[in-house]
């Protein structure tokens, strides 16, 4: 089981693979999906299209996604723009708990064309088929990306999908609490200390504790979860990420609220209620639809480390429904060519949504709002996510790990240690 993230995306300009496409009638329909936290029905699925592009001509093509409310508009738009630019239809669903459906649709002949994910699942979907090689059929060329972008859609010299954004987690603080950004952990403690009162429903950080939130912390001194380039490949266990989980206990853990999960930690800052909160660009549409005055912020300096939070890439997988050709596989590849490559559309995601383009004609672009570079400076900071298929067993164990010990069932070394012995056992 993967971690629940959040991506970003949406409507679309033109550029590179946009100058092959030509005009076409649109019509939506309406969506019951869920947000990308994870709520559904439930067989993981939320039915029903929340946008279609309708062509008059060409082949037909279905795109799942996991998406928050306030990204679903910009996404129907995306659809639209780029059904009123050519001849395909692209029937678009929003579906909660993306892993449980990806898993049971696909195998079973019923999943869509392409869906969107961030990369962290190109090595586990590659060996089990569930996607396929794009390679000699792609119109675009992935040097028109960051060299990190390209790296993460490829696997055993295939090309599994295409790139779209950069994510990870950063510091953002509430502008009417907060006077500035903390250039330490001891200013961040102390204005957390001054707002924080769970009484009143006042927090100091709303910070979702699980493994992807929480890598920054784990991974600041030297810690880390699973790396296959280094010995023991497995490094939940290691002295340098207990270190980093208790450090998280300890300074950050009294000022946040009692739930861990996502939904609870997110809304405490998004309604005005916390100092501090670490997400995602994703997170940046809400706080604007919420009409919350915010800053983003790289993570103040800590003594003996750096926080290092987990990068990805967002990207449009191409599931092995396209493997048979056709007018469909046409359609959903072009589709993603023009999501990605298209200057306007990438643009549009950074101002509305804090998205990190990796086109490389906008990556450190002056054209970027700051809250984007800020997010860039993270990124260039942070660890990749890996994408050896053997990652897919770390996350589960992992989060169980992180609860036990945020709600004080287990300390760190004991929940870390028996993860460790469940991953091993399962990677056995």
């Amino acid at each position: 089981m993967t971690m629940e993230r959040r991506t970003v995306l949406e409507r679309i300009g033109g550029v590179a693979a946009a100058a092959a496409l030509a005009g076409c009638s649109v019509q939506e329909q309406g969506s019951t999906g869920g947000t990308a936290s994870g709520g559904g029905s439930g067989d993981g699925s939320s039915q029903g299209a929340d946008g279609t592009a309708s062509g008059s001509s060409g082949g037909t093509a279905t795109a799942w996604y996991q998406l928050q409310d306030s990204e679903l508009p910009a996404r129907k738009d995306a659809i639209a723009s780029f059904g009123e630019q050519t001849e395909y239809t692209i029937e678009g669903s929003d579906i909660s708990k993306m892993e449980n459906k990806t898993t049971s649709a696909i195998p079973a002949g019923q999943g869509p064309e392409i869906f969107e994910w961030a990369h962290d699942w190109v090595g586990d979907y590659s060996q089990r088929e569930f996607v396929v090689d794009q390679s000699d059929q792609l119109s675009v060329s992935l040097d028109q990306f960051s060299d990190a972008a390209a790296s993460a859609v490829q696997y055993d010299g295939a090309v599994v999908g295409l790139p779209h954004s950069a994510e990870t987690v950063t510091l953002i603080y509430n502008a009417d609490i907060v006077d500035e950004a903390p250039e330490t952990m001891d200013d961040m403690v102390a204005a957390m200390e001054d707002y924080h009162d769970p009484d009143k429903s006042q927090y100091g950080l709303a910070a979702p504790f699980d493994p992807y939130f929480t890598s920054g912390w784990i991974q600041a001194f030297g810690g880390y979860y699973f790396d296959p380039e280094k010995d023991p490949a497995l490094g939940i266990d290691s002295d340098a990420s207990v270190e980093g989980l208790q450090f998280a206990l300890d300074t950050l853990r009294p000022y946040m609220p009692n739930d861990p999960t996502y939904e609870p930690q997110a809304a405490a800052f998004s309604e005005g209620n916390a100092a501090f909160a670490v997400n995602g660009p994703w997170y940046l549409a809400t706080l604007n639809q919420n009409d919350i005055d915010y800053e983003v912020a790289t993570f103040p300096e800590i003594d003996g480390g750096q926080v290092r939070p987990y990068t990805g890439i967002s990207m449009w997988y191409f599931a092995s429904a396209m493997s048979d050709g056709g007018s469909s596989a046409e359609a959903a590849r072009s589709f993603v060519e023009w999501f990605a490559t298209s200057e306007d559309h990438q643009l549009r995601l950074a101002e509305e949504q804090g998205s990190i383009p990796v086109l490389d004609s906008l990556v450190g672009s002056d054209e970027l709002p700051s809250t984007v570079q800020t997010y860039s400076q993270t990124v260039s900071q942070g660890v990749p996510m890996p994408t050896d298929p053997r990652m897919n067993k770390v996350w589960a164990p992992v989060k169980t790990a992180l609860t036990k010990a945020f709600n004080g069932d287990a300390e760190p070394e004991q929940a870390l240690s028996t993860a460790a012995e469940e991953i091993r056992s399962k990677w056995e």
